[in-house]
This record gives C-alpha cells, structure tokens and sequence, in this order.
C-alpha cells in the first residue's frame, strides 16, 4: 500500500468521523424525543442512499472518465472543500468563530422536536425525516470526498472501506456511552482533515494539468507539511487581532447542525 494511499484513508476517515459524530447528535436527538424505531429507520435509509451515489457516481467516474481530466476535476473540488474546512477551523482555532457544541446543537434539536406536534410512537414521520436529513446532509460531504479521492487513485474500495469504519467506530462509541459526542476534538479533526484535502486537491490538480512532482506520491506529505505550517501561522496571526464576539447556534454552519 503507497504512502499516498495510506493517507488517502486516513484523511477519509477523519473526514467521515467528523460528520458522522455531527450527525449522531441529530440522531440521538431524534430517537429520544420522537422514538428510537423512526430514528433508526431514517438513519438507515439515509445511510443507503449515500451508499448508493457513491456506487452510482464513482464507478463510472473511474471508467468512463479520461484520468487527465479527472484529476484536474478531483483536484478542484478537494481544494475547495480543503480550503472551506481550514478556513472554519482556523477561524474557530483562533477565536474568531465560536466553535462547534454537540450538546448545545443536542439541546436544540430535542427541544424542537418536543414542542412538534404529530403522534409519538414506533412509526413517526417527523422522527425518521429528521434522522434522514441529518444523516444525508452530513454525509454529502463524506461521499464527495470518497468519490474524489477514491476515483483519482483508482481507490474508491479503499476510501469506501475507510468511511465505512469510521461509521463503525462513531456508532458503537455513541451506542456504549448513549449521548452525543461532545469531547471529540472536532476543531482538530477537521483542521488535520483540511490540510490533508487542500494537499491532495492541489497535488491532484498539478498532475491532471501535466506537473510532474518531485517524488511522486512523496510530494504529498512535502504538501501538507506546508500547508500545516501556512495553517499554524494563519491562527497565530489571527489570535492577535480582537475576534469579533461570536455566538454558536444549532445550524453554526448552515444547514442541520453542521
């Protein structure tokens, strides 16, 4: 297994545990307030559908797309995501944005879901919607991430595999302790996870459009060490400046709890 490729699954791990730490709070939410059946079901279904659009979307990106220009499309979209989670994280790492509260997003949503009206029981239509739509809406960015990474190097088993275990992990930790995740260094995850998707999206991006790295793979880690110190140096600038006085809600990022 290549050096590439081992971080290839560790960045879809972290990835994936972010967001499905995130998305276990929606769904305990629900399963405590409007009944664990519909929750699990609506979990369940999301969690098919993801499986599906990776299926449906990756397979034939490996294919059926020339490899020159899929990595220059790969590549942009790491990048974008990469720079979007660093952004966040060193906004948050820096004070400058209120960082991510599973129990306050927790209290929330189950207080929402409370003051609902509808029948509570087994089968609940607004208990499995709003586990589906966590689910969903957390994974999306989970599957483009497979998706990218795994169809740029011919590893969507290996990316796939990685999500898979991170599902895995955050469910039996959440299933033994029964609350939300809250003590999970999401800020950490996600600023380790970024650095690792911006080095790949440009590494990607510069060998779709002919660069030939130094090293080949090796050039990866070179990458990250560079972006992990442009990371650290932009926190440190950025604590010096007065963050403006934030306020975290349910929806900090927009969308369902993200």
């Amino acid at each position: 297994m290549s050096s590439a490729t081992v971080i290839l699954m560790l960045a879809v791990f972290g990835a994936c545990c972010v967001e499905a730490v995130e998305a276990l709070t929606i769904v305990l939410a629900s399963g405590t307030t409007r009944g664990w059946r519909s929750a699990t079901e609506g979990t369940a279904a999301a969690l098919v559908v993801l499986g599906v659009l990776v299926g449906a979307v990756g397979v034939p990106l490996i294919h059926y797309v020339p490899i020159d220009a899929l990595r220059v499309l790969v590549g942009a979209l790491l990048g974008v995501l990469g720079l979007s989670w660093l952004r966040k994280a060193i906004l948050r790492a820096s004070g400058h944005k209120a960082k991510h509260d599973e129990d306050a997003i927790y209290q929330a949503t189950a207080a929402s879901l409370r003051a609902s009206s509808g029948t509570r029981g087994r089968r609940d239509g607004l208990g499995f919607a709003v586990a589906f739509k966590g689910v969903f809406l957390e994974g999306m960015e989970v599957v483009l991430i497979v998706i990218s990474l795994g169809a740029s190097q011919h590893r969507l088993g290996y990316a796939s595999a990685a999500a898979a275990a991170a599902v895995v992990v955050v469910s039996t930790v959440g299933l033994l302790v029964s609350r939300q995740l809250s003590e999970v260094p999401e800020n950490t995850i996600k600023t380790v996870v970024g650095i690792m998707l911006t080095s790949f999206g440009l590494y990607w991006l510069g060998e779709g459009a002919g660069v030939r790295w130094p090293g080949s793979d090796l050039a990866i880690p070179v990458l990250i060490g560079v972006f992990a110190a442009v990371t650290a140096a932009s926190v440190a600038l950025l604590k010096t400046q007065a963050p403006a006085p934030a306020r975290l809600g349910p929806a900090d990022d927009g969308g369902v709890a993200t």
